[in-house]
Parts: C-alpha cells; sequence; structure tokens
C-alpha cells in the first residue's frame, strides 16, 4: 500500500469512526491538511503552482509580506493547504528560534 493510500484510507476510517461514535468530540474550528512542498524557491513555488490548478484555486501569495507562498482549497470545516515557505523566511524563523532556550519565563509568583 503507497502512503497516499494509506492517507486516504486513514481519514476515511476517522470519518466513518466519528460518524457512528457522534458522542467523540470533534475540532470547534477548522482543521487543515498541510502539505509542505520542499526544494529551492523556484522549485517549491512551482510544485504550489501545480497543486493549485489540480485544486483549481488561486495561488495566495503572501511572500512579499514575509509570509507563504499557498494554494488553499476547503471542503466545508476541513482545509487542503499546499505551501512553499520562501528560504528568506526560514532564515527569520531559525534565526528566532535560536533564541529559545535561551529565554526562561519567570516561574515565581511577583
Amino acid at each position: 500500500m503507497t502512503h497516499r493510500t494509506e492517507f486516504i484510507v486513514g481519514l476515511q476510517a476517522l470519518a466513518d469512526y466519528l460518524d457512528t461514535n457522534p458522542a467523540v468530540p470533534v475540532p470547534e474550528f477548522s482543521i487543515e491538511v498541510l502539505v509542505h512542498a520542499r526544494g529551492t524557491d523556484e522549485v517549491a513555488s512551482a510544485e504550489v503552482d501545480r497543486v493549485a490548478a489540480l485544486l483549481g484555486v488561486a495561488v495566495r501569495d503572501d511572500t512579499a509580506r514575509g509570509g507563504h507562498y499557498k494554494a488553499i482549497r476547503t471542503f466545508g470545516p476541513v482545509e487542503y493547504r499546499c505551501l512553499a515557505i520562501p528560504a528568506a523566511v526560514m532564515a527569520v524563523h531559525r534565526a528566532g528560534q535560536s533564541y529559545a532556550e535561551s529565554v526562561v519565563p519567570d516561574t515565581e509568583a511577583a
């Protein structure tokens, strides 16, 4: 069985389970299936363009504001999202995260 087949079977099994077990809660808001496009900025953007065409949606380009390049299609409260994170955006994120272990919150009551 391929990963794709396993993924689809798993989604269908989850939907069937939730349908037959109404006491099991579901997310109050939307959920997303997230696919990260890999490669250079150009390769990843081309993959998002390809997926957008398959989904029948326009690409949302937030890269000028430090955001992602993405294709999104919603199915009710479920969102399928394919995105490319530009190298420059990822570099800013990693730089910020490099300080994460240096910041220790004061847990004592003031």
